[in-house]
Formats: C-alpha cells, structure tokens, sequence
C-alpha cells in the first residue's frame, strides 16, 4: 500500500516554473528522509558509507604522498621546503574535501544505485516497481564511472574561475555549489531513469532543483554522510511525483 502523500502532480507543463520545481524537490527531500529508518536502506547505507570513507581516506592519502613524493624526487625544494609543501597539500586536501568526498560517495552510490531505486520504489510505488527493469552490475558501474568522468570534467572547466574567484571569499564555493548541483542533478536523473528508460527525461527546472539541494546537503556535516542515498531516494520521489504514480 502506498503510503506516499504526494502534492499534487497534475498535468504539469513539460517545463516547470522553478518554483513549482523547487517545492516538488523539497517534497521529494522530505520523503527521502523518511525513508532513512528502513532495514534495507540502513543496511545499504552502513555499507556504502564504509566503502566511501575508505576510499576516502585511500585517495587523499594516495594524494598527498603521491605529490610529495612527486617534489621530493625533482628536488625542487630542501627538507623545511618538502615538510612546508607538505602542510600545503593537507591544507588543500581539507579545502578540497567537500568535493573529494562528493566525488567518492557519489561514484560508490552509484554501484548501490539499482537497489537503492528499487527498494522505494517498491514501497512507494508499488506499480511503477513492476514495470522496471532491473539494472546490473555492469550498468551501475557504467553509471558509476560516468558520474565520476563528469565531476571531473565538470569541475576542471571550471577551475579557472574557481582561482579568480578566490579573492571573493564566498565566490569560489558559490560556483562549485552551482557547478556541482548541475553535475548532482544530471547524475542523479541518470540513476533512476535506468530502471525507466522509457520515462521522459527531467526538465530543467526539475534536474536543477534535485542537484542544488543534493549538492548543498554535502555541505553541512554529518548530513553529508547521508547526502548520497538521500538524494538517490530523492530523485525517485521526483520521478514518480511528477508522473503521479502510485
């Protein structure tokens, strides 16, 4: 039975006004949270938190000996030199963490992503689980590396901007935020249109409204860890929303 109280998604225009938008994604959040106490969302999200804390902790570590290693070996600076470089790229690391750590969990969601769709759509709704089609291994994966290869390119491009931006104070994390909840939106959609390939994709309205509030929850802490499964609830809620189903 289905226990979801959706606003009401009536014959919606193909493109939303933001506002109709946002309310729907802030509907859908709401949901999403409320699916946190479940078995099986626990279960996958005890799982998925372990594997992206360890990679985590793996990549900046790698990182930073990596770099280290890297200056050491041009002998480009002396041992005060090297131990000051070092502290730099912590530094950065910590500067960097939000994106880095948004990186990893994203990519890790994305190999839990079929489980995560299926599991509120089937308690939500229950009709739109029995037209799926299931998502394997390999897909996930393909998703997974995707998402991933667009954080990367995404955030490369925007680089530039992110150094000039710099002397602002809050430019810089503005534009990742922007940046980032284009990339979190599109990635997202791309997550629970695998298992409704035949569903219309989102509007924009509706990608940037599910990837702005994705990419803010990143930002506060401890609601960061939950950030990756919540907005993978969240964007079915949206999908199904906008289609009424029950």
């Amino acid at each position: 039975m289905n226990r979801t109280a959706p606003l009401a998604v009536l014959d919606e225009p193909a493109v939303q006004a933001p506002s109709m938008a946002m309310a729907r994604a802030v509907h859908a959040l709401l949901l999403a949270l409320r699916d946190l106490p479940q078995p099986r969302v626990l279960r996958i999200l005890a799982l998925s938190l372990a594997l992206t804390l360890l990679l985590f902790a793996a990549a900046g570590t790698a990182i930073f000996f990596g770099v280290r290693r890297s200056l050491a070996h041009g002998q480009w600076f002396g041992a005060a030199g090297l131990d000051m470089a070092g502290i730099l790229v912590v530094l950065a690391l910590v500067a960097g963490s939000w994106l880095l750590f948004r990186a990893v969990a994203i990519a890790v969601i994305g190999l839990f992503a079929d489980s995560i769709v299926a599991d509120v759509e089937g308690r939500h709704y229950p009709a739109a689980a029995a037209r799926a089609i299931d998502v394997g291994w390999r897909q996930n994966i393909a998703l997974a590396l995707a998402s991933l290869a667009r954080l990367i390119g995404g955030n490369l491009i925007a680089l530039p901007l992110y150094l000039l931006l710099l002397v602002t104070g809050v430019g810089t994390l503005l534009l990742a935020l922007a940046v980032n909840a284009l990339l979190l939106g599109r990635d997202l959609e791309a997550m629970v249109l695998a298992r409704h390939p035949d569903r219309p994709r989102f509007d924009r309205a509706a990608r940037w409204s599910l990837g702005l509030l994705s990419a803010a929850s990143f930002l506060v802490p401890v609601a960061n860890l939950f950030a990756p499964i919540v907005g993978a609830a969240m964007a079915v809620h949206m999908l199904h929303l906008r289609s009424g189903d029950r």
